[in-house]
């Protein structure tokens, strides 16, 4: 039996741009939770039953991720940028009926959710953002530190098929030397339990999915940046109130040193602080980054 998590019902969701996969549950203000790299939806399994009790939680599989839609390849890698996605995901909450609702996002998870409240500010209510900086601010604060610490990000945004064919050849030594060293513990079977992270391990074994997570490093490479790019040259800001939190046993203190720094000329009103995780800040800290959420989102 695939894992699931407790007291959320599985659907698909129409969008303009493919079905998407969520567990929804819970009575409330509606909360759209997105996962991080290289995840699922799975990755709310602590957190999303905690706010169930305070909202209406949507948890969906990112475009590309789990059991949501591919999309189709092109060589500006647009469908694979974080405008897009959140377009099919604001699509998925209106399916459900939810025309405006606050959203918190994980990793690449959360490079959708700022997106989106830069681009559909009439629908975003509130935005988490867990473990990143904007996606301009990597690349251009990208020194010898974010070479080691996550060399990921140029490895898997090189010209297909090269990063694909690599880690097919070697998708166990990709998983245990890159995927482990970043934080998932599977040693901690309370936090990461195994038919969770056996069900993200499998996703390296699908050539397709190979391809879609090269993709969403190769837009964040190319069109996230230049979306980015142009919002800061036009002067466009996030207005909703924004949450930082971020694993203080992760990089990015070293990268960035106080995060909510370097979210501030992003954001009208932003706030946050570190909690003792590692760049998995909601497997690491669940109860912590729940009550986080909840009392931003309330």
């Amino acid at each position: 039996m695939s894992p699931s998590i407790p007291g959320l019902d599985v659907r698909d969701l129409p969008t303009r741009h493919g079905t998407v996969r969520a567990a929804v549950g819970g009575e409330g203000p509606p909360l759209l939770l997105l996962h991080g790299y290289p995840e699922t939806h799975l990755m709310w399994h602590a957190v999303a039953p905690r706010l169930a009790e305070r909202f209406t939680v949507v948890a969906c599989d990112l475009p590309g991720y789990g059991a949501s839609y591919r999309p189709a390849v092109q060589d500006d890698h647009a469908p694979y940028g974080k405008r897009a996605w959140g377009e099919a995901l604001a699509d998925a909450m209106t399916s459900l009926g939810h025309e405006r609702f606050a959203v918190a996002g994980h990793d690449r998870g959360a490079r959708v959710a700022y997106r989106m409240a830069l681009d559909l500010p009439d629908r975003v209510t509130r935005l988490c953002v867990l473990d990143v900086v904007p996606t301009l601010e990597v690349w251009e604060r990208a020194d010898d530190r974010l070479a080691i610490a996550y060399w990921h990000w140029g490895f898997l945004a090189q010209p297909a098929p090269l990063p694909e064919d690599l880690i097919g050849g070697a998708p166990d030594a990709f998983w245990d030397a890159h995927v482990t060293r970043i934080g998932i513990d599977p040693t901690d079977p309370v936090r990461y339990p195994p038919d969770v992270v056996a069900a993200y391990r499998a996703q390296l074994d699908d050539p397709g999915f190979r391809t879609a997570i090269c993709e969403d490093y190769r837009a964040g490479a190319t069109v996230d940046r230049a979306h980015d790019a142009d919002d800061r040259a036009a002067g466009r800001r996030i207005a909703c109130p924004t949450l930082a939190l971020w694993g203080a046993r992760g990089a990015l203190p070293i990268l960035y040193g106080d995060v909510v720094d370097a979210w501030r000329p992003w954001c009208d009103d932003v706030r946050g602080h570190a909690l003792d995780a590692s760049h998995f800040v909601v497997e690491d800290r669940p109860a912590e980054t729940a009550a986080a959420i909840a009392a931003h989102c309330a």
